[in-house]
């Protein structure tokens, strides 16, 4: 598949999941989870015993695996390839781990001018291992979409700039706000390489892709605009051509909701603190909406998740396309009977 091809695999085009984000009608709400792939499951843990993140990243055969299984045990609508943000960054040669129990830790921060030369161009043949998977799942997915996915620029600028998890992201806001000229290439940069790691999911197979962006509910309206919207525009832009959605999604955003679609998504991701109907009078129309259940309620009994579900999806029913969603990813410490329940719960609910 190229850029000038659109034409999406009729397997595919038609699932309930790919219509929603086309805001087009469909026989049921669609589901998928962030990080339904993950450590919530059993079947998950075992195959990563002993493998380090970055590396099962790397294993064919073993991202096939672990992508598949949510897809075969909650009967979601969507799966997600499963990766790291950070993986077109180490596939570039930068010096990086994801520590357990710390997150990515980037060895020699970018703070300097001179450091945006190790930030060299992406090639497919440095991810090689993507392309490998992809084509896989493709084949074992059949009419089951597959969402590719990468980092936002500038949360990977503020891991970069940071060396690793913050909370507060000094060093990357003082480098926003100080020498913005330098800010704004660092961010230029990662959106070449982000669009190019999304390019090579589009073209081995992936349906739709999701631009997550953690860390940018850390800024107000105006400096998002300012600062960060160009470089996530630019990506979207990127892969335009290829005619599938492009899902944007951040964590305490509320407040960005609209200028995040103006960026260039037909999806918008709303976490839990603003309900659906709220978000799509932010948001505007002409765009579908993902979202929007408090991961943690389904800590809760069987009955508390359905009706928490109901009101996400009486929020939702005026919407023109919903995607049903955690409001964030999936944790640790989920049952994964609650997420198959909560499947099964929206796709009876919904059934048109």
């Amino acid at each position: 598949m190229t850029a000038k091809d659109t034409t999406q695999p009729t397997a595919t085009y038609d699932s309930a999941f790919l219509k929603a984000c086309r805001r087009e009608p469909v026989p049921h709400t669609p589901v998928w989870f962030m990080r339904q792939a993950g450590r919530s499951l059993p079947e998950y843990r075992k195959v990563r015993e002993g493998v380090p993140m970055l590396e099962s990243c790397m294993r064919p055969e073993l991202v096939t695996e672990i992508t598949l299984q949510p897809v075969r045990r909650h009967d979601v609508d969507a799966a997600i390839y499963f990766s790291d943000i950070v993986v077109p960054l180490k596939a570039i040669g930068l010096d990086l781990d994801i520590k357990p129990g710390i997150g990515p830790v980037v060895e020699e921060p970018i703070r300097t001018r001179a450091d945006l030369a190790r930030l060299r161009d992406l090639t497919p043949e440095d991810v090689s291992y993507v392309t490998e998977a992809i084509g896989m799942l493709t084949d074992e997915l059949g009419a089951t979409p597959l969402i590719g996915f990468a980092g936002a620029p500038f949360t990977l600028a503020s891991y970069l700039v940071e060396g690793g998890p913050s909370r507060t992201y000094e060093n990357a806001k003082a480098m926003m706000y100080g020498d913005p000229e330098l800010w704004a290439d660092l961010l230029d940069r990662l959106a070449d390489i982000t669009a190019a790691f999304l390019k090579v999911q589009i073209e081995a197979g992936a349906s739709a892709v999701q631009l997550f962006d953690s860390w940018v509910g850390a800024l107000a309206p105006a400096e998002y605009r300012r600062s960060v919207m160009p470089a996530s525009a630019k990506v979207f832009e990127a892969v335009a051509g290829y005619g599938v959605p492009r899902i944007h999604f951040g964590v305490g955003t509320g407040e960005l909701l609209k200028l995040m679609g103006e960026a260039g998504a037909d999806v918008v991701g709303v976490d839990w603190r603003v309900p659906l109907d709220e978000a799509v009078r932010r948001v505007g129309p002409g765009k579908a909406l993902q979202g929007n259940l408090d991961p943690t309620v389904l800590f809760t009994d069987k009955n508390t998740v359905e009706a928490k579900a109901r009101e996400v999806l009486d929020a939702a029913a005026g919407l023109e396309g919903h995607v049903f969603n955690l409001g964030h990813g999936v944790m640790p410490n989920t049952d994964p009977d609650a997420l198959t329940r909560l499947v099964e719960y929206v796709h009876t609910a919904t059934a048109r």
